[in-house]
């Protein structure tokens, strides 16, 4: 079995390359050609997508292979005849909405059972469910010093954008829309941030506001999609603002009983009680931050409404505490209060943080658990036999 990958900046990449190895070492008959891949490259781009399939046609694979989905693949797979398995870990991801998107080449593997249900909902075949996995054969191999501890550990960490200002889109237009649309939007958001497993942000958009939120910030389709205005509008610009004043808020209240570090990239924000340590490297500081914490909080991004994020996968992996909202997903390969807690409301969220920081025994029993799980049942090399499996037929 011959793969070609496609190697870019992004999470995950190199794990999965090293998984491979690692069953090619073990017998597995993979032989595997790894290419860099700009993830910028405009979909429309005729240059690249002549040049990849001269590429394809080089190395002679059984199937391309990347880590989220790209259409400017998709289409050269499809001329060069060769299939193309992707393995999505973004939501919202408006990539998914490229009219190559049924091109009978694609094996498209989604985290999110709801991303999976509104394509296989409409009729298309290529897309399967599949939950994403933690790298533990390279997290296990980490040990942190004293001098780990002291400089990533503490009581309570939170890893992720915070939405402030990179990729704010509603507070630009804030001053911009109708007193109507900013009442109308900001009261939705506050019904969504009491709910959660359900998104009710998308169906209950009225054409008024959307037209004016689309006036005054200009965000648009693609040409060659078929994502609506309002899919857009609800995932790129509400629902990232409401993540904004979830995290905000939720660090704020835990920082005036607890010292919380914040890893983010957003150096600016910094309230009382939340020490801002900057951005977190993905394969060298990030374990050590999860390994070394008492807790570590998950608090989803909104467009991701079922899904089990790579967060998540990754604090179990590290054999870290892990603290989350309410993802439904998850309760279909985890137990709650076994392997993970979560929490149902604010109030909620402070005792369980005051208790589990009070019970080191049955925290760190937790951790241990969730650990064990996912490195029985949700490792790269498991998640990767399950897509060749389905790619190759055998």
């Amino acid at each position: 079995m011959k793969i070609l990958f496609l190697n870019w900046n992004g999470y995950g990449n190199l794990d999965i390359i090293e998984s491979i190895n690692r069953m090619q070492a073990e017998g597995k008959n993979i032989d595997l050609c790894v290419v860099d891949y700009d993830a910028h490259t405009p979909r429309d781009d005729e240059e690249f997508c002549r040049g990849f399939v001269n590429k394809i046609k080089e190395v002679g694979p059984d199937f391309v292979f990347s880590f989220n989905y790209f259409p400017i693949v998709s289409k050269a797979c499809h001329e060069a005849g060769v299939k193309y398995a992707s393995w999505v870990y973004d939501n919202p991801a408006v990539s998914l909405y490229s009219y190559t998107m049924i091109n009978s080449c694609n094996y498209i593997f989604l985290f999110d059972s709801q991303m999976y249900e509104t394509f296989a909902s409409e009729g298309i075949k290529t897309v399967h469910y599949l939950p994403l996995a933690a790298a533990t054969y390279r997290y296990d191999k980490i040990i942190p010093t004293e001098e780990d501890v002291k400089k990533w550990g503490g009581e309570i960490s939170f890893v992720g954008g915070m939405y402030r200002s990179k990729g704010n889109f509603y507070d630009r237009i804030r001053d911009k829309i109708s007193d109507y649309t900013k009442g109308y939007i900001e009261g939705l958001m506050k019904s969504q941030m009491e709910l959660d497993g359900i998104n009710i942000i998308e169906k209950n958009l009225p054409d008024a506001v959307l037209d004016d939120l689309a006036q005054n910030l200009g965000l648009k389709p693609n040409y060659d999609g078929v994502e609506s205005y309002r899919y857009l509008y609800s995932n790129y610009v509400i629902n990232r603002k409401i993540t904004s004043i979830e995290r905000g808020e939720i660090l704020e209240a835990i920082g005036k009983k607890y010292t919380v570090n914040l890893f983010t990239d957003e150096k600016d924000y910094a309230p009382k009680g939340v020490i801002n340590k900057g951005l977190a490297d993905y394969y060298e500081e990030m374990p050590l931050i999860f390994k070394t914490s008492d807790i570590n909080l998950n608090i989803t991004l909104r467009s991701i409404q079922r899904g089990i994020p790579l967060r998540v996968m990754d604090i179990l992996g590290c054999e870290g505490f892990l603290l989350t909202n309410y993802q439904p997903d998850m309760m279909s390969v985890f137990e709650p209060g076994k392997d993970f807690v979560y929490y149902e409301s604010r109030q909620d969220l402070m005792e369980k943080i005051d208790y589990y920081l009070k019970n080191d025994d049955e925290r760190k029993r937790v951790a241990k658990n969730g650990h064990e799980k996912v490195k029985a049942d949700h490792t790269y090399e498991i998640r990767l036999e399950e897509i060749f499996s389905i790619v190759t037929g055998k």
